[in-house]
């Protein structure tokens, strides 16, 4: 049974890549990557995987068995038609099933709705492709945050609009996990998995930040519109709306989803007790 994952030169993409070949064969997983040479480090065989070019899929999916699509990074309308190539490609190529990383997140009235609705389509496209299919729906990554320590430390606080919302937060490793086993089993084909962890406000998160990193920060919620200028000013445009629609979907109770997580992985995701215990 050959296994291809895509996106291999990503974070996510290695990390299931990594996880795949703790159980099983390395000779059995191929790495799809735009540009190949960026994964040459993986240690498997790596082939062309640009989502935009259905024919050259074709070729690198020959002889695989099951896919594992990383949702792309491109605008919405784009993002669809590129995975709809790489179903198609999948099919003529003989592929059996799809798994595919998928997001939560409030699919109206926010400006990252329309990234959310992009997945929600290409989830209706893979379920009508006539493959088996599983589809996961990622909580937020907890790594930006982790990432973001040194400049939280300068602000002495936390800033977002999240408010006292919760959040259904994860992280790579453990979404790696999961999709290894969902790839490798049977038993989920035909399923829709919300993935994450047990789900925290943000106050949690800056005392989970205070104990790792011993630190005093502390939360400081803003309004939507407050939040939107800041990331603006600071990322521009396009990917401050997008933060600042992440977190006004926390707000809105969008990422506080009953996990099932357990379901997918069969065992309990990782504590937040036990990940930063980890990293302090």
């Amino acid at each position: 049974m050959k296994i291809a994952v895509t996106s291999v030169s990503g974070h996510l993409g290695k990390e299931i890549v990594k996880t795949l070949m703790a159980i099983t064969a390395k000779e059995n997983i191929i790495g799809l990557a735009r540009t190949p040479q960026k994964a040459q480090d993986l240690g498997i065989e790596i082939r062309p995987g640009d989502y935009n070019d259905q024919a050259v899929l074709e070729t690198s999916l020959h002889s695989i068995d099951i896919l594992l699509l990383v949702s792309g990074m491109d605008a919405p309308d784009k993002r669809i038609e590129q995975h709809r190539k790489v179903i198609q490609a999948a099919k003529n190529s003989g592929v059996k099933k799809i798994v595919y990383t998928s997001i939560q997140g409030a699919e109206t009235n926010t400006a990252f709705s329309p990234i959310v609705q992009s997945n929600r389509q290409t989830e209706q496209d893979i379920i009508n492709s006539g493959l088996d299919w599983v589809i996961g729906r990622n909580g937020i990554y907890i790594e930006p945050d982790i990432e973001y320590i040194d400049t939280y430390k300068k602000l002495g606080a936390v800033y977002n609009c999240a408010g006292d919302s919760k959040c259904g937060y994860t992280t790579r490793p453990e979404l790696a996990f999961a999709y290894a086993k969902m790839l490798m089993e049977d038993k989920h084909n035909g399923k829709v998995y919300n993935l994450h962890g047990q789900a925290l406000t943000q106050y949690q998160l800056v005392e989970y930040l205070n104990q790792a990193f011993t630190t005093n920060l502390r939360y400081s919620p803003m309004t939507v519109e407050a939040y939107r200028e800041d990331r603006m000013a600071e990322l521009g445009e396009f990917l401050g709306n997008i933060i600042a629609g992440i977190y006004q979907g926390i707000l809105e109770g969008e990422c506080d989803n009953v996990s099932q997580y357990q379901q997918a992985a069969g065992r309990p995701h990782q504590s937040w007790d036990s990940y930063f215990n980890g990293i302090m």
